[in-house]
């Protein structure tokens, strides 16, 4: 059977007879069911869910208890949707405002794809002709130690190692942009269909 407690000075909710100052009343209920009433909440309850009472025995607050590990996660998770959901909203703000048609989308995106071809065909140039550099000075440090077969061969002379130094790490430098331009372009396909996607969605555009 549920059980009523009152840890104050007086015997029933409905006579509460207190200044102003002790006007703020507790209640809450244990794991048995049993309630409480008091004018402080003893510190074993204090993790407990407290509803908050005025003078008249009116609830006017509500305070949470400690929460689960069960109910952490799952208000996490309603924050990361609530944020999805915000972002989306905002994204499908900035997308309507910036195109009026999926031509309007293609044209923007083959803008930026023609930048990183235009990048990539320049870098792919300049590394033809740094392959070419680097094949001259194989062939010249071929004759030399540590690249020469030949025992008697001098040590490589310090220009030319250096020359073949610098070279190869300017081919590997422009091989790393080479290879990120081709990412980023691939990149833009996949963002702007994405983008066209959800255009269509939000216009209620048939994909047929």
């Amino acid at each position: 059977m549920r059980k009523i407690f009152t840890i104050v000075t007086f015997t029933i909710l409905s006579s509460f007879a207190v200044s102003a100052d002790d006007s703020r009343i507790y209640s809450w209920e244990d794991e048995d069911g049993n309630i409480y009433y008091g004018d402080s909440v003893p510190a074993e309850y204090a993790e407990y869910p407290k509803d908050v009472l005025n003078e008249r025995g009116v609830t006017i607050d509500n305070l949470e208890g400690k929460k689960t590990e069960e109910q952490l996660a799952a208000e996490k998770l309603e924050n990361e949707r609530r944020v999805a959901q915000e972002l989306q909203k905002r994204a499908d703000q900035a997308l309507l405002a910036t195109y009026l048609s999926v031509d309007e989308i293609l044209m923007h995106r083959d803008r930026r794809i023609e930048l990183f071809q235009a990048q990539s065909k320049v870098t792919e140039l300049y590394l033809s002709n740094l392959s070419r550099r680097m094949e001259i000075i194989r062939k010249e440090a071929a004759n030399y130690k540590p690249y020469s077969e030949n025992s008697d061969a001098a040590m490589i002379p310090d220009e030319l190692a250096e020359d073949f130094r610098k070279t190869k790490q300017t081919i590997e430098r422009h091989e790393a942009n080479l290879k990120k331009f081709k990412a980023d372009e691939a990149s833009i396909i996949t963002r702007f269909s994405g983008d066209i996607s959800r255009f269509k969605i939000l216009k209620g555009i048939n994909e047929d």
